[in-house]
């Protein structure tokens, strides 16, 4: 960070201490949303020519005011907005994450109506949000579900309908724990977890199949993508 950028960071905070401390006006959540944004910018790690990485996990630290405010407009709604405003805006500057991206909120006497403070950390997690600039390999592959698309960042892989899965899938006909995607030396592995209207891949129903790069899935209605950039690879 230059000088300018110091004193024009500095500038803002006191100017919002002030103003918090004059007006004890509420936090707005379009402020939280830009605030996110700077974390991710100030935070961004070259990590390759190709490959910038930026915290995943944040946590935005409230005054009990503005925390019980946060509540009353719906806590997890207002986290999960936060959290995708944050992966369109490291979409758009082709950032990448090695974990899935959230945001919670937390209690602290010590801030004043108005002010706040964000924490952030990079946490690996088995799949992260994919950008369209995001080059899948056979060490993190990537998956499009219904035109989401994920990397997986991890060794395994759950997709299913409940909560404990690493890919939630909105689909009556997914189980709960429907199907893993085991990433290993060997290759990549699809198994279904004994789901009700099993696994298919390319059309035909197996209990696990090792996948190719542009193999279909289907699970439920659910058609699921999977790439890992080898053809690509092979092409050249």
């Amino acid at each position: 960070m230059g000088i300018l950028d110091k004193f024009e960071h500095g500038v803002e905070r006191v100017v919002n201490n002030a103003f918090a401390k004059a007006f004890r006006s509420e936090v707005k959540p379009v402020e939280l949303a830009s605030a996110l944004r700077r974390e991710v910018d100030d935070r961004a790690a070259v990590v390759d020519r190709d490959r910038t990485v930026v915290p995943n996990e944040f946590t935005i630290e409230l005054s009990p005011d503005d925390h019980a405010q946060v509540d009353a407009w719906g806590a997890e709604a207002l986290a999960d907005e936060l959290a995708a405003n944050v992966t369109d805006h490291a979409a758009s500057q082709r950032y990448a994450f090695v974990g899935p991206v959230t945001v919670q909120f937390s209690e602290h006497d010590d801030l004043e109506t108005g002010r706040f403070r964000i924490r952030s950390a990079t946490v690996r997690g088995a799949v992260a949000p994919a950008s369209a600039a995001a080059t899948p390999s056979t060490r993190h592959p990537l998956v499009d579900i219904d035109g989401q698309r994920y990397l997986l960042t991890g060794p395994v892989t759950v997709i299913g309908r409940g909560s404990e899965a690493d890919i939630i899938v909105d689909d009556p006909g997914v189980s709960r724990r429907h199907l893993e995607i085991r990433v290993g030396p060997d290759g990549v592995v699809a198994s279904d977890l004994g789901s009700t209207n099993g696994l298919y891949v390319e059309g035909h129903q197996v209990p696990a199949a090792t996948l190719l790069d542009g193999n279909t899935l289907t699970i439920g209605r659910t058609r699921i993508m999977f790439w890992t950039g080898a053809s690509d690879d092979r092409d050249e």
